[in-house]
Parts: C-alpha cells; structure tokens; sequence
C-alpha cells in the first residue's frame, strides 16, 4: 500500500512538473506579432464623449470574452452597443495560427494602442497578428477602406526570379482559394525543390462580409502586395482583409491548410501543402527544446521592424490634410516663379515647392471661382484627403488665403505619364511597365468607383493626368477635383485646344455622368500605352484614321499587332500580349456604356493569363472622327440616324 502511494505521489509530481514545463514552454515560444503595421483615427470626435466611452469600452469587453471563449476561443469577434445617441461598433480579429494566450495578448496591445485616439469617433489599429477596429456607424459589411496599405521588407531575395515566380503562384492561390474556405482563412507553406527557398503565406478576411466581398478585397490586396516582391517579405491590408507572405517561417508546420480543393480547375500548383491540425506548438521536455524556443522567441521578438511605405510627409491616415500657410508655399515655390512650374493643368497650374524641412511636394493653385468655391473647397478637400491608394497621388494639405486656394500633393519625380509615351523620354518604358501603368491605372479607378465610400468619377482619365513615381509606378492625379464645381457647371473651361478624344460620347453629347465614362477614357489610355501614339495622332498611311478607328479596324481584321509601339524590343512582348491588350481596350470603348465593365471586372480580365472572358468587344453605334483646324478643335460624333458637334470645353471632361 505505501508503495502504491509511493507511486501514485511521483506521478503527480511528474504530472505537475510536466504541466508546468508546458506551461513555461508555451510562455517561452509566445509571439504575440504586435509589430504595428497601421493606426489611424478619425479626424472627428463623438458628439458625447461620455456616453460614448461607455458604449466602447462595453464593445471592447464584449470582444475580448468571445476571442477568450475558455480554450479553443474565436478568432472573429463583433460587438455593438447603442445606449445612446453616441453608439459604438466594433470589430477584432486574430490571425487563426495564433494561440488562445497570444491573441488575447495581442488584441490586449490593440486596445492599450487605439486608446491614443482619445475621444475620437473611429480608429484602427493592425498588428501582424491581430486587429482592431470601432467606429459610430456599423461597418461590419465593409471590404475596403481609405489606406489600404501595402508594407514590404527591406531584404531581397537571393534569387529573385525563382522567389517571384513561387511567391506570385502561392498568394494567386491563397487569393482564389481563402474566399471558398469556411472561415475565410488560409495558411500555406510552398516549396518547389532543393533550390528553391520555402515560401510562407496567410490570407484572411472578415467573417462578417460575404463570399464575394472577400474576393473582392482580396483581388486588391492580390495587385497590392505583388509590389513588394523582389523583397522576402510583404503585407496588404484593407478594411477586411490581410494577405502576408514571406521566406521565414511565422506559424507552425501543423497550422497549414491543403487548399487545393479550393483552386478548382486542377489550380494547384507543385508546393507541398499541409493539412491544418490546429492547437498552438505543444509543450516539449528536454533542455535542447527549451534551448531552441528560448532562441527564437529572443529572434522573433527582437526582429526588425518592416518598411512601411505610407504617411507620406506627415501626412497621416484618417487625420485629415495638412493647413499650410500661404507665405510658407509661397517661399517654397520662391513665389510661383515659372522655372518651379511643373504643368498646366484643367484645374490651375502646378508647382515644385520645396518645405523648410527639405520635403519636396508638387503645389496646384486651383483656378475656380464662384461664389461658394471656398466653403466647397474646405469640404470638398477634407473628403479627397482621406482618399488612400497606393495609385492615387496622395492629397498632404491645402492652404487657402482670400481667393487663393492651393492643394499640395505628394511630388512625383518621373512626371507624367505622356512624357514617356510621345515627349521627351519616349520609348523608354518596356513591355512590363506598360503592363504595370495600365494595371495600376485600372486599380485607382476601380478604387475610385467601388471601394471607397463616396464614387468618385475623374472625367479626365489622360496620360497627362497619370503621374510616375520613383517606381515607375502609376497614381492618377486630378480625382475628386470636379466636385468642386458647382452643380451647373459640369466642366472647367481650358486654354487647350487639341484633338479631345478621351471623353464617352454620351458624356459628349448629353453629359450623361457615369462611372462608364472613365471606363471608356481608360479603354483610350490603354491604346496610347501600347502604341505609343497620341489618340489623335493620324495613321500615316491614312488621313483619316485615328488611333481608337485604326485600333478597331485591325482588331476586326486580325492584325491586333500592328499597333505595338515600335520602339519596343521584339522580344519584349508576344502578338498574344498585345491582343489580350487591343480587346481589353476596345472592350472598354463599346457603345452604349452599359456593356462596358466595371473598373473591377476589368482587373480580373488583367490578371487572367488567357483571352478575355466574353466574346469579344462590340462596336457600337456610336463612332466618331476629330479634326484640329488652327486652334478650334471641332468633334463630330454621330449614329446611323444622327450627327452632332460639341465645342471644345464640351470634350475636356476638366
């Protein structure tokens, strides 16, 4: 009998021991991930600040029972409380590779960091692991928000076009697959053979939005996060999704999932691929194991924070613009001298300015004069200033003195767009970058009309209005500037008078608005890209023809290839690139507006590897000619049973 207790007394004391070995070992292998990717708070506070804190501190104890849940607790948490005129909604997530022990903590920080926004009535805060979010309105169905953002390492891979191609391959199938698994969540280790570096990637979205919605986000991060690559490492985010992927490990072998049966279509690829078992890393004995988590808990928790390419020149999410006094713009531009000038724009002339602290921004002085400009200015400029895209040129602050109103922008170096197409720097874009402008373009305006809260329409989609950064990366300029006229006026007059063949002939003609006509102005831009040639430029085998009639009669004759801009390398491109290219653009043109895409409908025809998904572009009913004649421009457009013409300032969509 003493023996048996003998016994029976070492087993709990090993049983204890062990659980506390499990215990240290599951603290000693913890990782939180709260390294901050993205804060903001709005720039407006809740009417009672009182009556709000309580609603929100009740969000935020409501959230954090569920994400405990007593082992094995959510991931996905919102919460709502309206006890007043103030009411509070709020939403968490963690990452689903993380513990019950390591979301809470890192969902802990969150709070402890969104507390800094005081009493205002909206904020967000993005770790790694987790995020936070709350505002006075619900937004629980919401896939995207001003700042999506994009953040890339700072190392590039050692061999870079292996790398390129596993990670594109990897986050193309956790952005088809994610939206087709319970949960919307994925995790996936690629590995292609011995020479080629592992790859890890996460994609998630927000429980609470639909299937197409997470799709939809996720396409975005998709365009997003491809920016980053060379470099070993990147993150996009939006309102309801994260997609990560990088060469060093951040979540266990067993919290993988096979999403091959997700792909559809035999989509896989060759990676290997692990089936999720779920649990955080079990605790171990041994002191080599101890040894080992000790190491890379100190290497994770002491890692280098990534580049964040975001809050450009102090210029910070949710906060609103900048206010520059006029005499510090003044200086900066040394008093708007002509050399500073950078163009002439619809909107006013732009200027070089350089700030006190050595920042170099671009400074538009806006040429709009009506009564109520200035009461709509201030408005109208606190809405586009918290419109953030990765292409759309950021909008840092505006300063207005009397009548004059400036807006001061971030400063691209490369200029824009046309000065590469047929100005002085003509020829030098390949294939690719030709690619990457069209696709950026396509994701500003999809962003423009669908993502962001308020449609926007540009009306002035042109090459001149497409900057380049550093990058060669393209950010549409100019948006949101036509709200700022009144409501009788649709159009800004223009010292331009030359061929006008960007706008929708039912803009043209009837000033029928729609998010169709910058569809349309895009389909143009597309065609001066390819070809390098000016949509008004006349075929010169041809006095009538130009570029948008010739693109329609060689598409219709086969010979889609004859409009690749001749000064790229041959074998830059295939005759396949510039058909996929020719249709897409055409397709764009159609009459009427409603069988042309949408902005996002148009992406997806980017990124698919084939022929476009329909028959083919239609030429409608609509065509249409253009002759310059001194410095008139007269535009007929016409149907088989009507003709019309337009003046000038009836074309520059300004």
């Amino acid at each position: 009998m003493e023996t048996r207790r003998n016994v029976l007394g070492w087993l709990r004391l090993i049983a204890v021991a062990a659980a506390a070995v499990s215990t240290w070992w599951g603290q000693a292998n913890s990782e939180p991930q709260i390294n901050l990717l993205n804060k903001g708070c709005s720039q407006y506070n809740a009417t009672n600040i009182p009556d709000f804190f309580n609603n929100l501190n009740a969000t935020f104890s409501d959230l954090r029972t569920q994400l405990s849940g007593g082992g094995g607790g959510r991931r996905f948490a919102t919460a709502q409380q309206a006890r007043s005129s103030d009411p509070a909604y709020a939403m968490a997530q963690c990452r689903n590779y993380m513990s019950d022990v390591d979301c809470l903590a890192c969902y802990d920080a969150a709070v402890s960091q969104i507390r800094n926004c005081s009493a205002a009535n909206g904020a967000r805060v993005i770790y790694d692991g987790c995020f936070l979010r709350y505002e006075s309105n619900n937004f629980f169905d919401q896939t995207t928000l001003p700042g999506n953002v994009q953040i890339c390492g700072n190392r590039t891979a050692s061999q870079p076009s292996a790398f390129n191609s596993d990670a594109l391959t990897l986050l193309r199938n956790l952005q088809t697959a994610t939206p087709r698994i319970n949960g919307y969540y994925a995790a996936v280790v690629s590995s292609n053979g011995a020479n080629s570096s592992s790859v890890y990637g996460v994609a998630q979205c927000a429980e609470s939005i639909s299937q197409s919605g997470c799709s939809d986000c996720l396409t975005v991060a998709y365009g997003n996060i491809q920016g980053c690559l060379p470099n070993t490492d990147g993150r996009a985010i939006d309102a309801a999704c994260f997609i990560r992927y990088s060469d060093a490990r951040f979540f266990a072998d067993n919290q993988t999932i096979d999403i091959t049966p997700f792909l559809g279509g035999g989509g896989g690829n060759s990676s290997k691929t692990k089936a999720i078992i779920g649990g955080a890393v079990g605790g171990g004995g041994g002191l080599v194991l101890i040894l080992v988590a000790f190491f890379l808990w100190y290497k994770f928790s002491t890692k280098a924070k990534a580049s964040t390419r975001g809050n450009i020149l102090g210029a910070t999410e949710l906060q609103g613009p900048n206010i520059y006094s006029y005499k510090d713009l003044k200086t900066a531009t040394n008093n708007f001298i002509e050399e500073n000038k950078l163009g002439e724009g619809g909107f006013g002339d732009v200027y070089k300015a350089t700030l006190k602290n050595g920042n170099i921004v671009a400074v538009k002085k806006l040429d709009i004069s009506y009564s109520r400009a200035k009461a709509d200015f201030e408005s109208e400029v606190r809405l586009i200033s918290n419109v953030h895209h990765r292409n759309l040129v950021r909008l840092l602050g505006c300063c207005s003195k009397g009548s004059e109103l400036l807006l001061v922008y971030e400063y691209m170096a490369n200029g824009s767009l046309d000065r590469f197409l047929y100005g002085d720097k003509r020829g030098s874009l390949t294939w690719k970058q030709r690619f990457d402008i069209i696709f950026g373009i396509a994701r500003g305006l999809a962003y423009l009309h669908e993502q962001y809260h308020v449609t926007i329409i540009h009306r002035d989609i042109k090459p001149g209005n497409i900057l380049l950064d550093d990058d060669f990366q393209a950010k549409i300029a100019d948006f949101g500037l036509a709200r700022l006229l009144p409501e009788n006026q649709s159009h800004v007059s223009t010292k331009f008078a030359g061929t006008l063949g960007y706008t929708a002939p039912e803009y043209a003609i009837h000033g029928h608005l729609s998010e169709k006509v910058d569809t349309y102005s895009f389909g143009v831009v597309i065609l001066e890209i390819i070809s390098g040639r000016r949509g008004s430029d006349m075929n010169a085998d041809s006095d009538t023809e130009y570029l948008l009639e010739e693109a329609w009669k060689l598409y219709e004759s086969g010979m889609h290839e004859k409009l690749a801009d001749e000064k790229l390398e041959p074998n830059d491109y295939t005759h396949e690139d510039v058909k996929k290219m020719v249709e897409i653009a055409l397709v764009c043109t159609q009459s009427p507006p409603s069988s042309r895409p949408t902005m996002s409908e148009i992406l997806v025809m980017l990124l698919s590897g084939g022929k476009i998904e329909q028959k083919g572009p239609i030429r409608g009913s609509f065509s249409y000619g253009m002759r310059v004649l001194g410095d008139t421009t007269s535009t007929s457009l016409g149907s088989s049973n009507s003709n019309a013409t337009a003046s000038i300032s009836q074309f520059t969509g300004r």
